[in-house]
């Protein structure tokens, strides 16, 4: 029965930045829009990814029809291969978002799936859903916006996106289709929030690529590192143009910088000469001049190629006197310390290093105020949720937009697991899903609330001790002494006298017990609270506390 309501559901990517993911749903037909992660805190000891938690879908699965992939950054397309474990759907993105996708599958062999793809201007019918594909400049080629025609009204979904002016593959953001589309009438408007802190326009690429033409040109006698986003195809492409132009051969290291080149060169996204290419072992017999190096690392990740040379631990490459670094990129908030420790670490081995606060060396892929307000003009949408952004990005776009004229009636923040009902007249929140975070360990998923993460954060925090101890439970007594290994509860100079203390702690407890014929459960509990009792008195922490108890 047709009740003419379409819901909108935000499993991920709204009051945090990262793993996107929202539903639409008509009757009994769902679409899925992105399926992205993010990285985990600090507060996270030990877990790989996050993804959002896709319960709602999986009790619904019956009613889903497709995935559709805006672009293939990871926090778009990351949880991809957990979501295909659950659902089998076709997924639908442009030839290189589908590329992406299918690196990573190759991770998950036993998860079916298909790919289709599509290019903008490109309509697909999907049920009650009528998609059409808009071009859009982002930080990564292939992006995509949706115009996506319901039985309510028609809803526009930006991706991320900026309007670049000169972009450099020479296509635009798909200014004139937008307009088309808003003057046949938008109903609701979900626009990316990432970057609405910040006034005025984005840079463009070329910019970029100006300024790291000048910066190599005035190098000319430097060995030359670049680390940059291995999915910023843009920005290489114009690291390989300029050194081809300033004859240096070029060689790529990080596994993903090698496997996006790849990707990219065999759909025809990436051109350039494999004559201009080398391997990184031959670097050392080349003459400074005549190489340029580009890299993964530009957020300072932990494993990532550039901090390993920063720490002199890249066998294929060791950082010398006569070395230029850029970083074109500038840190995702929360990874400014890992990038600046990376920075300090060239600069102590000898390196001269270019960065975002010395030089135009990286713009970003997300608008601007000015840009987003363009955005709103050409859609002019009756109604507006702000997404891609933590709450003070949305709430921010929610006066931008009210600047612009829009009624605050609406206009709607959601938030994680928010159903928000939409039809022909009227916008309001519904109510709300189980949604959320989804752990990503190894092969394993967990929740937020596992065991295994308060195990690890107690681990971390402080530390573990484990007790052994020999008990005849005919005749009722110790045998031996106890034995006490404890790893992050006390330090080097404190160790002996601690575990000698806590020895005489545990005898003097088992003395006062009748160990004949004892229940081991009982000791066990017994000595995990005086051994508690007795590390909390001395160092005023709770580490985990094993106990082995054997009987004979």
């Amino acid at each position: 029965m047709n009740n003419n309501k379409l819901k909108i559901t935000f499993l991920g990517g709204v009051g945090e930045i990262g793993k996107n993911m929202t539903a639409l749903e008509y009757n009994n037909e769902i679409i899925i829009i992105d399926a992205g992660l993010t990285f985990p805190d600090d507060d996270l000891p030990g877990i790989d990814i996050v993804i959002p938690d896709m319960s709602y879908l999986i009790e619904n699965k019956d009613k889903v029809k497709a995935l559709l992939l805006t672009h293939g950054h990871e926090d778009h397309i990351g949880a991809v291969p957990f979501l295909l474990e659950q659902l089998s759907v076709p997924v639908y993105g442009t030839r290189l978002t589908l590329a992406l996708v299918e690196n990573k599958m190759k991770e998950h062999p036993k998860v079916k799936y298909k790919g289709v793809a599509v290019k903008p201007r490109n309509v697909l019918k999907l049920g009650s859903f009528l998609i059409e594909f808009v071009k859009v400049s982002h930080s990564i080629a292939g992006s995509l916006a949706f115009s996506i025609t319901t039985p309510v009204g028609n809803i526009v979904h930006t991706g991320d996106f900026k309007i670049d002016y000169e972009p450099i593959d020479g296509e635009m953001t798909d200014l004139s289709r937008l307009g088309e589309i808003g003057r046949k009438g938008v109903q609701l408007l979900l626009c990316e929030s990432t970057n609405v802190c910040r006034k005025g326009y984005s840079m463009s690429e070329k910019s970029v690529g100006r300024t790291l033409d000048e910066i190599i040109k005035n190098h000319a006698q430097n060995r030359i590192i670049v680390a940059t986003f291995a999915s910023n195809i843009h920005r290489m492409q114009q690291i390989l143009d300029i050194a081809e132009k300033y004859k240096r051969k070029i060689a790529f290291t990080g596994r993903s910088m090698v496997n996006v080149s790849e990707v990219a060169l065999k759909l025809g996204e990436l051109k350039f000469n494999r004559d201009n290419i080398v391997d990184l072992e031959k670097v050392d017999k080349m003459d400074d001049k005549e190489i340029l190096i580009m890299t993964t690392g530009s957020q300072g990740e932990p494993m990532s190629a550039l901090t390993r040379m920063a720490a002199g631990e890249f066998k294929n490459l060791k950082i010398r006197q006569n070395d230029l670094v850029i970083l074109s990129a500038s840190p995702i908030p929360g990874n400014e310390k890992n990038v600046y420790n990376v920075i300090n670490a060239l600069y102590k081995l000898g390196a001269d290093v270019i960065y975002d606060e010395l030089a135009d060396v990286h713009t970003s892929g997300h608008a601007c105020q000015e840009e987003l307000k363009l955005m709103h003009s050409l859609v002019k949408p009756k109604f507006f949720m702000p997404v891609h952004g933590e709450y003070r990005h949305l709430k921010t776009h929610k006066e931008l937009a009210m600047t612009l004229g829009m009624e605050e009636r609406n206009i709607l923040l959601p938030s994680i697991g928010m159903q928000v009902e939409l039809t022909a007249n009227a916008m309001k929140e519904a109510k709300f899903v189980k949604a959320g975070q989804r752990l990503v360990d190894g092969i394993g998923i967990g929740d937020m609330d596992s065991n295994v993460l308060r195990e690890r954060k107690q681990l971390s925090e402080d530390g573990i001790c484990v007790v052994c101890v020999n008990i005849n439970n005919v005749a009722g007594e110790v045998v031996g002494d106890p034995f006490i290994i404890t790893r992050g509860v006390v330090y080097a100079d404190e160790q002996e006298s601690f575990v000698q203390d806590a020895k005489a702690s545990i005898i003097a407890s088992l003395k006062e017990s009748d160990l004949r014929g004892a229940d081991p459960t009982m000791i066990r509990a017994s000595l995990r609270r005086n051994m508690s009792n007795f590390i909390f008195r001395r160092t005023k922490r709770r580490p985990m506390i094993l106990t082995i108890v054997t009987l004979g």
